[in-house]
Parts: structure tokens; sequence; C-alpha cells
């Protein structure tokens, strides 16, 4: 077990806080864990496969709604369908009633996240949503809720109570909306066919996406950027041009600007060691690594 920050060893400003025991973690994660198991162990499969194929066939934009911590999983949902390509968006219950709801259309599908099913933002916005001819869906966790009655599909989420000593704290329902959401977009990811390459195009800032899409040509140096110098050139010239291009090295090239060799951070330093001061007097060619011939 690792040490506790400087801080922590402070008295407590509050006499009534009590320290969070190794036992008392062990047994919130493992209570945590047998929530979940209930989740798997009671989702509704056909349900769950029903509502997938409905997103597959989709032929407008999925949007996804929610409020509070719903909506933070929505929202997250929405957006890992974006990164797999998929036309997909957050819609905000609220904002949508002042005039969000303008990028609703007949072909799109709703998804309202709610574990209650009667939360009152999101069936302000139903009747608005049909009248714009979307197709609805509830996700939600208790039976016989108001959201299931007007929407067009209801996928429930199986809880058996949320980790809160008050079962009240959405702290497992929400982690079973997310586990529930992300496996379908992985199964969507996998109907999709979507290939390493496709999904590395929507990632060009992560490792995959530069490993597969970057060339050399993407990331090299320009012409004008390249730290050259000539044969007959002082090292003491070319010093801020080998420093300030931040290449580590030196091109040399002969009077015809072909390369005949580099000349090296490291070249220099065993230069400096080797002759000290004299160095500076010296000429580039000097140190120049020749280029290896052909056979």
């Amino acid at each position: 077990m690792g040490s506790l920050p400087p801080f922590l060893d402070l008295p407590s400003p509050n006499a009534k806080f009590q320290q969070v025991d190794q036992t008392t973690l062990l047994n919130l994660f493992k209570s945590q864990q047998n929530q979940l198991n209930y989740f798997f162990q009671s989702l509704n499969l056909s349900q769950a496969l029903t509502f997938t194929q409905t997103l597959l066939n989709c032929n407008g934009t999925i949007f996804f709604s929610g409020v509070g911590k719903s909506g933070f999983v929505a929202n997250k949902i929405s957006q890992t369908l974006i990164s797999l390509g998929i036309r997909a968006g957050f819609l905000s219950p609220v904002d949508a009633l002042h005039g969000d709801i303008g990028a609703l259309f007949a072909s799109d599908i709703l998804v309202l996240f709610s574990k209650s099913g009667n939360t009152e933002e999101l069936l302000r916005l139903v009747p608005c949503a049909k009248a714009k001819g979307a197709y609805l869906v509830s996700v939600t966790s208790v039976e016989g809720n108001a959201l299931t009655a007007v929407c067009d599909m209801n996928v429930h989420l199986p809880l058996e109570r949320e980790l809160c000593p008050f079962d009240m704290a959405p702290v497992t329902s929400t982690a079973i909306q997310m586990v529930f959401g992300d496996t379908v977009a992985t199964a969507l990811m996998g109907a999709r066919n979507l290939t390493k390459e496709e999904y590395a195009a929507n990632h060009p800032a992560g490792r995959i996406g530069k490993s597969l899409i970057f060339k050399v040509k993407d990331v090299m140096k320009k012409q004008n950027e390249l730290p050259i110098c000539n044969e007959g050139d002082l090292i003491m010239e070319q010093l801020v041009e080998l420093t300030s291009k931040g290449c580590g090295c030196l091109l040399v090239v002969d009077g015809g600007s072909h390369l005949t060799g580099t000349f090296t951070d490291g070249d220099l330093r065993r230069s400096l060691k080797a002759s000290g001061e004299g160095i500076f007097k010296a000429y580039s060619r000097r140190n120049v690594q020749p280029e290896p011939k052909n056979n």
C-alpha cells in the first residue's frame, strides 16, 4: 500500500469524518460487482438485440438525450458512435425546446436515457420529437414508467439497487447505462465492418491514427527548414544552424548541393573532447560522415 500524501497526515478539520479502511472499500467494490452481475444476468438480450439492430438500420442520425448523470452518459455514447463514423449527436432536452429540436428529422432516432423513466424534461420533449416524426426509444430501469408508455421502443436495464447506502445516488444505474451503451456501440462497430484504417481516420491525433494515416511526407521538414551547411564552413559559424533547426545534425553539401555527409551533435561533442577549443577553428568537412557507397 502506498504512503499517504503529506496533507492527509494533518489533523482532520472535521472530527465527525471517519477514515475509510481497506475492508470497507473492498466490500463496496464487491457490492458494486454484485450489482453489475445482476444486470448482466437479468438483461433481456432479445430486447437489446432489437435495439442494436434498430440503430444499425437507422438511415438518419441517432440522437441521445438525458438529464443530469444520465445526460452525461447519453452524451458520451453519442461521442463514441461519432468516433466510429456513425451519424450521432447529443440533444439536450432543455435546449431542444428552445430551437435545437430543429436538428431532428423523421429519419432520425432519439434515444432517451432515464433511470426512472419519469424525468419531466424528457416527457416534455417526447410530443415535440414525435411531431418531427422521429423514432423514440426509452432506456430506463424502473418498470411501468411514463416514458415507456409514450415511446416507440423501450429497453429495460435491470437495476437491483444503487450502491449508495440510501439507494438514491446514481452510481450503479449510470454504470450499467455506460456498459450497455458502449457494448452496443462495439456491436455496431463489428456489424459495420469498420476497419482499423477507418477507425484511425477518425482519430488522426491518436497513436493509431499517427501510425496508420501519417506518411513521411506529412511530418518531414521542408527544404527551407533543413539544417544545411557547406563542407568549407567553419563549425563555429554553424552552431546556430545546428541548434535552431532542432534536427540534431547538419546536412553537409558540396558546391553542387549534393549531400556528402552529416555532422551531428555527437560529432561536435566528440570533437570537443578530442580537440578542445581548436574545434571552433575547424571546418565541418573534417568530421562529416560519408554516405555509404552502393556496391
